[in-house]
This record gives structure tokens, C-alpha cells and sequence, in this order.
């Protein structure tokens, strides 16, 4: 066979921000592709997305249209500002003149009828306009149409025979709103891209898409998150960690205060995530907020994701005690996104914290709080392997990462936390209320870091207007862990263990 007769495939865009990183680069040329989705999921905006970005490249395009009118189209396309002067649409609806008694079919089935006009209205105009680029909206009309599965098949068939010569890439869309899901289009697509909605009992639909087949082309797995903005749609594709080079070299990332530093080793290694745990109020965020204020002062840049209190309260709260975030937000090099995990979808939270790093430089993340980022997840059995994924992430590019971790409780020993991260962090630091003397005060301690010495004393902790206070081991008590603890005289104090 002369290949010279034949197009070679190559890839063009989609026109939707993320999806061409799904499809291994876009969709391939000359080719024909199957978009299913139940009714609301998006294949009309994908559609009008991938139409505008060949009229962008001046390119013929051509939106055929079974189920809605040119004016509701134009309607979808004002809705994200977008021009369609660019696009020809071509309605194939059924005229209103086929209510009336006279139109009624008697000799021939309406099928046999309606399915051939149908089919040559749109061989013409594709005859005339010679389009680079058509979408079919819906299948589900010419399924009807067609009347049994092997006629619907084989109309499929001549379609793709049609347009096989024709340098024309076609997006077939499907509202499965068929009884019985069928697989005919499915092995005659050359790639299937199918598009789930999720309705959850509390907060907004979380959307997602998986890639089900593509002929000859290496494409990303999975669920990928995507949203429907003013603009059109917006995919979040699946992290996957092991794509991104590990950065060799290993800085170790102080805090400003001396004892901390001297609790931790001398402070905290790039590449390396620290789970800071404790009871609500013990200054979990506050200590997560010396390491970003620390980082900017040294001129790098540092991001924090926080779920559980308004940007607001922690300028004003991180103000009273001393750490002017302001000057550093103002000049960039501290960047606070306000997390709502009801509106927020995991994947589109991971873009944006892979956007600090690798667009912004960010060398300090901070995640605030694991109940928080447990909220956005729909199902939480997956947490642990989305945020395992997420910290190599983070680790291969050098970045140290701070995750608090809110326990449910106050004091005593029946402090529990909603999910057990402590195996993925490279270092623990555990902040504990206690009794002594009649007050309540704070104790810190480091009960894990790999990879590195650091201190295993216990030591009396506080904040102030004046910033952070760690004061020297707390040797006097025992049992300080459990919340009430004991004071042990000086005998004691010196026997080891």
C-alpha cells in the first residue's frame, strides 16, 4: 500500500487546559473519537473548546447538531464568552411540519426515511465546507434513528469510512441516555474519553474523566478531576510522582529560633515532609508559619494551604505574636490560598500546589490541616495513597513540606487523629497541653526524624506578642505525655530512663 496516499496522523490540541496532558499530547489527526457523559458533564463546552481552537488556527470547523437548536448553542457559548463566528452549525432537527397528519409515514418505516436525509444533509455540507474538524452532538439521535443496533453500527461505520479520506478529525458526543449502555461506538472510536459526575451529600458535584482506550497512543490513566468555569472546562490531571527527576542536593532549612533548631538537629532538610501534631491551640500553625516567615526572610518563596481558619485571623493572629506576614505577602514570596474542601476537588487542590512549586519556586509548602485536606477527599480510604503520592512529589523537587494534624481531644491519653500520617513523615513534632501548678501549659517534643540527630527531651513551650518561646527539658515532671503529669523530686530526676 502507497503510504503516500494516506495523511499521516499528527496531534492537535483539544483546546482544554489540561486534557492534552491526559492525551499524551492532544488528539491524533484523521481520526475519529467518542466522548460519553451523562447529560450536564461537560461534552458540549469540550466540543465548542476543541471547534474554537481550530477556527483560532483558521482552520474550517464544522458542529453538527441533532438534539439542540444554533440558539441554544449560542447561548452555551455567551455563557463563557466566546465568539462562535469561527464555527459553522448545521441543525439536523426534525421539522415541525412532521407533527402534522399529512407527513405521517405509511409505505416505509420512519427510520428507513429519516435516517438517509439525515445522513445526506450532513455528507453535503461536509462535502462543501471541507472541515478539518467536525463534532456530532448527539449519537443518541442517530441511534433512534437508526432503529436496531446492527443498522446503528453499520451507520457508524460509513461514517468513519466517510471521513477516513477526508483529513477530518471527529468528535462523536454521547449522552447515554440509552436503556442499555452498548459498546458499538466504543470499538469503532479510535480513543474513548469518558466524563462522570459525583454528587456528594454536602458541597458542589465533583467532576472527573478517564481516558477507557486510544488506539496507538501512550495517555495517562485514571481519574482526573475537571471543573466547568466561565471559560470552559478546566482538567486537573492525575499526579503521578515518579514523572518528575529527584533533586540531589539536601539543604537543611532553619527555623529562627535557636532551640527549635537545636530540638530538630539544627532544623529541617529540604526534600523531607514534617507532620506537626498535637490538640487545637497548642501552635501547630504557628510553628508552620515561622518556617514559611523564616524561608522568606531568606528570600525564597513559600506557599501554605489552609482549610480551617480565614487568611484574615492568621495575619492578625501571626501579627500579635510578633511575625509580620504582610511585607512578605505583599512582595510575594508568602502566598496563602484559602482551601473550601467543599467546593475544592482533590485534583484541582494538587494543580494548584504543584503550580506554587514548579511555577512559583516554592521551597516551603505548608498543608493546614490533614482534617481539612481529609474533607476534600471523596472517599477516604485513598487519602494516604493521594497524599503518599503528593509528598514524593514534593520531596523529588526539594521541597519542605509541613502538615498539621489537628487531634481530636484536649488532654490525656485518649488523644486520636483522623488519619494516621505519621509512617509518611520524615519527622514528627508532637505539642501537648499539661497540667502543672494549676495552669494549663504547652510542652513540645520530636518524636521522629529520619535520616538525622535531634533531641528526645521533652521542653515547656509558649507564645507571646514577643514571637515563640521554647524553654529548657522539663526533667522535674514525669508522665507529661499523658496531660497530668507527676513532679518527681530530685532523686529521681538524676536515675536514667
Amino acid at each position: 500500500m502507497d503510504k503516500a496516499n494516506h495523511p499521516v496522523a499528527e496531534l492537535i490540541s483539544s483546546g482544554v487546559p489540561g486534557l492534552n496532558d491526559v492525551l499524551g499530547g492532544g488528539w491524533l489527526t484523521n481520526r475519529m473519537y467518542l466522548i460519553e457523559g451523562t447529560p450536564g458533564s461537560g461534552k458540549t463546552t469540550i466540543a465548542l473548546q476543541f471547534l474554537s481552537e481550530g477556527a483560532a488556527r483558521g482552520e474550517s470547523v464544522l458542529y453538527v447538531s441533532l438534539s439542540e437548536t444554533e440558539v441554544e448553542l449560542r447561548g452555551v457559548a455567551d455563557s463563557h464568552g466566546w465568539d462562535l463566528s469561527g464555527i459553522a452549525v448545521r441543525e439536523m432537527l426534525p421539522s415541525q411540519d412532521t407533527l402534522q397528519p399529512d407527513e405521517q409515514y405509511t409505505m416505509f418505516h420512519p427510520s428507513e426515511v429519516e435516517l438517509s436525509e439525515t445522513t445526506l444533509k450532513i455528507l453535503s455540507d461536509v462535502e462543501s465546507l471541507k472541515p478539518t474538524r467536525v463534532v456530532f452532538d448527539s449519537l443518541s439521535e442517530l441511534r433512534l434513528l437508526a432503529g436496531s443496533s446492527l443498522r446503528y453500527r453499520r451507520q457508524i461505520l460509513a461514517l468513519k469510512q466517510f471521513f477516513a479520506g477526508r483529513a477530518c478529525t471527529v468528535l462523536l458526543l454521547d449522552d447515554m441516555t440509552a436503556m442499555e449502555h452498548d459498546l458499538q461506538v466504543q470499538s469503532i472510536a479510535h480513543a474513548v474519553l469518558r466524563l462522570e459526575q459525583i454528587h456528594s451529600d454536602y458541597g458542589s458535584s465533583r467532576r472527573r474523566l478517564t481516558v477507557t482506550k486510544y488506539r496507538g497512543q501512550q495517555f495517562r490513566g485514571g481519574y482526573h478531576d475537571y471543573k466547568i468555569v466561565r471559560g470552559g472546562v478546566q482538567v486537573f490531571p492525575r499526579l503521578i510522582a515518579a514523572e518528575h527527576a529527584v533533586t540531589s542536593s539536601v539543604r537543611t532549612l532553619p527555623t529562627g529560633i535557636a532551640e527549635l533548631d537545636a530540638l530538630l538537629g539544627g532544623g529541617i532538610e529540604s526534600g523531607t515532609s514534617s507532620l506537626l501534631i498535637g490538640a487545637p491551640g497548642t501552635g501547630k500553625s504557628t510553628i508552620a508559619a515561622q518556617f514559611a516567615l523564616c524561608a522568606a526572610k531568606r528570600g525564597e518563596h513559600a506557599a501554605l494551604f489552609i482549610f480551617d481558619e480565614s487568611i484574615t485571623t492568621l495575619r492578625i493572629r501571626c501579627a500579635g505574636l510578633g511575625m509580620d506576614l504582610d511585607p512578605y505577602l505583599q512582595n510575594g514570596t508568602i502566598a496563602l490560598r484559602q482551601i473550601d474542601p467543599a467546593e475544592l476537588s482533590p485534583g484541582e487542590l494538587v494543580h494548584d500546589i504543584r503550580g506554587a512549586v514548579i511555577d512559583d519556586g516554592a521551597t516551603v509548602v505548608v498543608i493546614d490541616s490533614l482534617n481539612g485536606y481529609l474533607n476534600a477527599m471523596p472517599n477516604e480510604r485513598f487519602l494516604i495513597l493521594h497524599l503518599h503520592e503528593l509528598l514524593t512529589f514534593l520531596g523529588r523537587n526539594g521541597v519542605a513540606t509541613l502538615l498539621i494534624g489537628a487531634q481530636h481531644g484536649l488532654i490525656g491519653t485518649q488523644m486520636q487523629s483522623p488519619v494516621d500520617a505519621s509512617y509518611l513523615a520524615d519527622a514528627v513534632i508532637m505539642l501537648r497541653y499539661f497540667e502543672a501548678e494549676g495552669s494549663v501549659r504547652q510542652a513540645i517534643s520530636v518524636v521522629k526524624k529520619r535520616g538525622g540527630h535531634h533531641e528526645r527531651t521533652i521542653r515547656d513551650f509558649s507564645m507571646d506578642s514577643r514571637g515563640l518561646h521554647i524553654g529548657p527539658p522539663l526533667r522535674q515532671f514525669r508522665g507529661i505525655l499523658t496531660g497530668v503529669p507527676v513532679l518527681v523530686s530530685s532523686g529521681e530526676e538524676e536515675r536514667p530512663g
